[in-house]
């Protein structure tokens, strides 16, 4: 009997999974199946809008780190207080949530860092999360601080430039130099700074706040204050359905 019902109930499981390859096939959503979110979203807000931001699975170090501060309510408040146009807008600083008009910023920290999480695949493409840091040698990153990757397109000439010059004998990937040339972004700083999320919606917000007008430091003339939040779960996995079916009709296009 026992081994009827286990037999019984392998059958479901595996139809189920058959089930869920062939709606996916048809472009009918299979994230119906799933009990919960695959990952983690944050939201930013600003005065300049607002994004939504996927955190990164294969970096849980410093997923783990940022959602806690987060959860915190750290980030409220703070501004993005490094603009750099065609370049990223970095933020995290605490001492920025009572700083004054021109007070220099970027020192700011909580007194530990985090371990560097290099993957090749996680690349400097437009809206990627990327965690600053100093110039220690292990390229640990910041406990907070962090930027957001507006950059631009490159060109192949100035990619083999970058290989030579800025990334120590390795090798930008056929499949990067592609998002490199069309969406754009910072080549130069894959593998020494690390990459843990990117941005899934809301790239004008980046774009918005690059366009500011800014000091001799990099700081924005008027403050751009933040407001970071995680999604919940029923808004995370409404996200990712259709995150998923925009992937699926892109893939039917090309």
């Amino acid at each position: 009997m026992a081994n009827r019902v286990i037999f019984s109930f392998a059958f479901v499981i595996s139809l189920m999974f058959c089930s869920i390859a062939d709606t996916h096939a048809q472009g009918i959503d299979f994230l119906f199946f799933l009990p919960k979110a695959q990952n983690t979203y944050v939201r930013f807000k600003t005065d300049k809008g607002e994004c939504v931001v996927k955190l990164y699975n294969e970096t849980p170090l410093h997923r783990d780190n940022f959602v806690k501060l987060v959860k915190k309510g750290f980030y409220n408040g703070t501004l993005f207080h490094r603009v750099i146009k065609n370049f990223m807008i970095q933020g995290g600083d605490p001492d920025s949530k009572t700083a004054v008009a021109g007070q220099q910023l970027g020192d700011g920290d909580l007194g530990y860092t985090v371990p560097a999480e290099f993957n090749a695949n996680l690349f400097h493409k437009k809206g990627v999360l990327a965690a600053a840091r100093d110039d220690n040698p292990a390229k640990a990153s910041s406990a907070c601080q962090f930027y957001l990757v507006q950059g631009r397109p490159y060109t192949d000439e100035e990619m083999n430039n970058i290989e030579k010059k800025r990334l120590e004998g390795r090798v930008i990937s056929a499949d990067h130099r592609k998002i490199y040339k069309t969406t754009g972004g910072t080549p130069f700083l894959d593998g020494n700074y690390t990459v843990f999320g990117e941005t899934v919606r809301g790239l004008s917000m980046i774009d918005s706040v690059a366009d500011v007008k800014t000091d001799k430091n990099d700081r924005p003339e008027a403050d751009i204050k933040m407001s970071v939040s995680l999604l919940k779960r029923a808004e995370a996995r409404k996200l990712e359905k259709a995150l998923l079916q925009e992937d699926f009709n892109s893939r039917k296009i090309m």
